[in-house]
């Protein structure tokens, strides 16, 4: 008698998890099996040698740890993701005095083109921009990696949630 009141217990919980589709733990919704993720270009004005691999590393990172995705190299891909980096770019954001700066932002813009061949509603084409603000008094080259972390992990998230969790 107490295993069939198990049963009868666990019965609504299958159906809730065997609905549409696949779901993560991240809230993404999966349906494919597979991704190709292209190398980002860099197509900005000011080239940063490093970024584009970097940025595409990040990015292949978030998505395939977040939905068990196998990365493919085909142009057949449940989902494939292609895009450029278009700014790098160094600005003025705060100031104290008489035109002296007192903080620069870093800021990244990357546009993805993403085509989901099992929901083609699901696929587009966005530009997304990020930056991170640094001391005026610190040099570049000396912030710039933990910079590009920054920024580049707040970019996969953002390009992550509109690929499959439709924020």
């Amino acid at each position: 008698m107490p295993v069939k009141r198990i049963y009868l217990l666990l019965l609504p919980l299958l159906f809730i998890f065997t609905g549409c589709g696949v779901y993560s733990f991240s809230g993404a919704t999966i349906e494919g099996k597979n991704l190709n993720i292209h190398q980002l270009d860099n197509k900005a004005r000011n080239v940063e040698p490093s970024l584009s691999s970097s940025l595409t590393d990040m990015l292949r990172s978030r998505i395939l740890s977040q939905t068990g995705l196998s990365p493919v190299n085909k142009d057949d891909a449940d989902y494939d993701m292609t895009g450029a980096i278009t700014s790098y770019e160094v600005t003025v954001t705060g100031a104290t005095g008489v035109q002296v700066a007192s903080k620069n932002r870093l800021t990244i813009s990357v546009q993805i083109t993403f085509k989901n061949r099992l929901n083609d509603k699901a696929s587009f084409s966005q530009t997304f921009t990020r930056f991170s603000d640094f001391d005026a008094s610190q040099i570049l080259d000396n912030v710039k990696a933990a910079l590009i972390t920054d920024i580049g992990t707040q970019l996969a998230d953002d390009i992550f949630n509109k690929a499959f969790v439709n924020w």
